[in-house]
């Protein structure tokens, strides 16, 4: 499962990927949010679970969001066909 961490900076929001060693940055939190999401849709669409978690500026936790791996159009068919 990759995770994904959002949290405050001093001049914006970072967020950090397990297994990725550049670091984004957003100035907002909504445009960070958003990007978090829309990367960990992306991982589980790809096969591959990942996990979101949300951070407030004074450290405690504002969300933990699940994305479970999904299977694409391709592998559907296939199943249908075996079955």
């Amino acid at each position: 499962m990759r995770r994904l961490t959002l949290e405050p900076q001093a001049c914006g929001w970072s967020l950090t990927v397990d297994g990725v060693k550049n670091t984004l940055v957003y100035h907002s939190g909504a445009a960070a949010e958003t990007a978090a999401r829309d990367l960990a849709g992306r991982l589980a669409r790809a096969g591959e679970a990942a996990k979101l978690l949300v951070r407030l500026r004074d450290g405690s936790v504002a969300g933990r969001f699940l994305f479970p791996p999904t299977m694409g159009a391709a592998d559907e068919a296939a199943v249908q066909r075996a079955a």
